[in-house]
C-alpha cells in the first residue's frame, strides 16, 4: 500500500452555497423493525434502487459516534437531516465524542459497534486492530450522489489512497487536510517579520520574537505531538522517500536518520532558548492555542488546516490567519520547500457487524452531497474531497485563501503517511514529546523515547504490519 497520496493541483473551484438550515437532533435510538438481512447487515430490508444504493428501509435507526474536535461535529447532524428527511421515519443519532478508543473498543469486542464513526482524534482506535471489522466503501464512491451524478467523477483525485489498507478501501476521509506554519499575518507585518522557509530562518525569528517579548511557538498536553508531525514533515522534505519508508516501514533506526536528527536538535536549541511559552505539559491545548490565536504571546502554530475553525471563538480580531508550509533544514532540500503534507483527514468507517450498514453509507452519501460538503466547507473553512466547492475568496477566510495558494504552489509535491494512526502510537510518543517540549529530555531522549515505543511495535508479533513500498 502507498502511503503516498499524489493529489496533485487541485484548484478549490467556486461552487455554491449550501442554505438548508442544521437542525437539532435529539430523543434516544429506537430499535429497528428490519424486514431482512445479510451476512454484513448491509440492508434492513429496503429495496436498492440508484436513490436508495444501499437499501436503507424506511422507519430504520442509524447510530453515528462522530469525534468531536477541530471540525465539531453538527456537520455530520446536516447531513442526518437530509437523511431523516429521504427516508420517512428514520432516526439518526449523531453522537459527539473525544475518546473514541475508550468509548468504542467494547462495542467492537461486544459485537455491536455504531453504524458510523469518525476514528479521529488522540484517542482513536488504532486501525490495525479493527481492519477486519471494517465493511468494505467501494460501493459509496461508486453510488450516485443527491444530484444524481457518480460520487466518484466529483471527488478530487488521490482521495481513496489514505482509506485503503492492502487491497480494502475501508475508511472515507471526508476533509481535505494540509499541515503547515499557521501565522497572523497582520503581526507579522507590523513587526517587519518575514515568515520562515528554513530552521536557521526559524531560530532567527525566535530570537526577534524573543526581543519583542513573544515565544516563537506554544503547545497544550494533547497537543504535543503536533511538534512531532512538523518535526517528520520537515525531515521528509530535507531526506526525500529514506526518511519517510523507514519511518513508516517502523525500521530499527528510523528516528536516527540525519534529517529527522537534525530538526531535533534545531527544535532542541529552540527549548534551551526559551521560544516555547513554558507549563504546555499542564495546559489543555486549545488554552494553550488562544494563547498564540487570541493573546499574541506566541507568533507561530503548527496544526493542520482545522485549525481557524477550531479558534475562531478565541482569535483576535484582524488576525488575518494565514499557512505557510513547514520548514526545510537547508535550501537544498530533496523535496522543494512549497512541498506539503497533505491527503484526505477525518477517516470514517461503517463496521461490518453494526446494525445498519446501509444506513452508516447513506450517511455518508449525504455528506458527500453539494449542499452537505458546501456546508462543512463554509462553516469550517476547510474543503472537503468534493471538488469545486470552495469559491476564490474562501468564504472571506484568509487561512482558506493561503491554502488555495498552497497547495497551488506545492503542485505535485504532496506527500502522506499514515503508520501513527495505523498502530495507534500517538498517546504513547505525547509522554514522550511533553517532556522533551518541557525541557526534561534532549534530543537523544526523544530519540530513544520514540525509537522505544516504534521497536514495541514492531516487534510485538500480534500486531500486523502493512509494508510501505512507494
Amino acid at each position: 500500500m502507498s502511503e503516498t497520496s499524489k493529489i496533485g493541483r487541485r484548484s478549490l473551484l467556486r461552487g455554491s452555497l449550501a442554505t438548508a438550515a442544521v437542525l437539532p437532533l435529539g430523543g434516544a435510538l429506537a430499535s429497528c423493525a428490519a424486514s431482512g438481512s445479510n451476512d454484513d447487515n448491509s440492508s434492513q430490508g429496503g429495496e436498492k434502487t440508484s436513490d436508495n444504493p444501499f437499501g436503507m428501509a424506511d422507519k430504520s435507526s442509524v447510530d453515528a459516534v462522530i469525534f468531536n474536535g477541530g471540525y465539531g461535529y453538527d456537520y455530520v447532524t446536516f447531513a442526518a437531516n437530509i437523511v431523516q428527511q429521504k427516508h420517512s421515519g428514520s432516526t439518526v443519532k449523531v453522537s459527539p465524542s473525544t475518546q473514541i478508543a475508550q468509548q468504542l473498543q467494547p462495542r467492537f469486542v461486544g459485537g455491536n459497534p455504531p453504524d458510523l464513526i469518525d476514528n479521529s482524534g488522540a484517542n482513536q482506535i488504532g486501525f490495525n486492530t479493527i481492519l477486519d471489522q471494517l465493511a468494505p466503501l467501494d460501493d459509496v464512491f461508486e453510488a450516485n450522489n443527491l444530484e444524481g451524478t457518480k460520487i466518484a467523477d466529483t471527488l478530487y483525485a488521490g482521495v481513496k489512497a489514505p482509506g485503503t489498507y492492502g487491497d480494502k478501501f475501508l475508511a472515507i476521509n471526508y476533509v481535505l487536510t494540509l499541515y503547515g506554519l499557521w501565522y497572523s499575518d497582520s503581526l507579522f507585518k507590523a513587526n517587519g517579520w518575514t515568515p520562515p522557509k528554513t530552521y536557521e530562518e526559524l531560530l532567527d525569528l525566535g530570537a526577534k520574537a524573543k526581543a519583542k517579548g513573544k515565544y516563537l511557538f506554544v503547545w497544550g498536553k494533547e497537543a504535543a505531538t503536533y511538534y512531532q508531525t512538523m518535526a517528520i514533515d520537515s525531515a521528509i522534505k530535507e531526506g526525500g522517500d529514506d526518511v519517510r519508508l523507514s519511518l513508516g516501514n517502523l525500521e530499527g533506526d528510523c528516528w536516527s536518520k540525519q534529517q529527522v536528527q537534525d530538526v531535533f536538535k534545531a527544535m532542541e536549541t529552540m527549548v534551551k532558548n526559551g521560544y516555547f511559552v513554558p507549563g504546555g505539559a499542564g495546559t489543555q491545548f486549545t488554552a494553550a492555542q488562544a494563547k498564540w490565536s487570541n493573546d499574541q504571546q506566541a507568533i507561530l502554530y503548527p496544526s493542520g488546516s482545522w485549525i481557524e475553525n477550531e479558534m475562531k471563538k478565541a482569535t483576535k480580531a484582524g488576525f488575518d490567519m494565514k499557512g505557510i508550509p513547514e520548514p526545510t533544514l537547508t535550501a537544498n532540500s530533496k523535496l522543494p520547500y512549497e512541498t506539503l503534507r497533505s491527503a484526505a483527514g477525518e477517516p470514517f468507517v461503517v463496521p461490518s457487524k453494526a446494525k445498519n450498514v446501509a444506513g452508516g453509507k447513506e450517511v455518508l452519501r449525504a455528506m458527500l452531497s453539494k449542499d452537505a460538503a458546501t456546508n462543512f466547507a463554509k462553516t469550517r473553512l476547510a474543503p472537503t474531497i468534493v471538488k469545486g466547492l470552495v469559491p476564490a475568496d474562501g468564504f472571506g477566510s484568509t487561512a482558506l485563501q493561503s491554502q488555495t495558494a498552497m497547495l497551488d504552489a506545492a503542485g505535485t509535491n504532496v506527500f502522506d503517511y499514515q503508520f501513527i494512526t495505523l498502530y495507534g502510537t500517538n498517546p504513547d510518543q505525547l509522554v514522550v514529546w511533553n517532556s522533551f517540549l518541557s525541557g526534561k529530555l534532549d534530543a537523544a531522549g526523544l530519540t530513544k523515547g520514540l525509537q522505544q515505543i516504534t521497536d514495541k511495535v514492531r516487534n510485538d508479533s500480534s500486531v500486523k504490519k502493512i509494508p510501505v513500498t512507494k
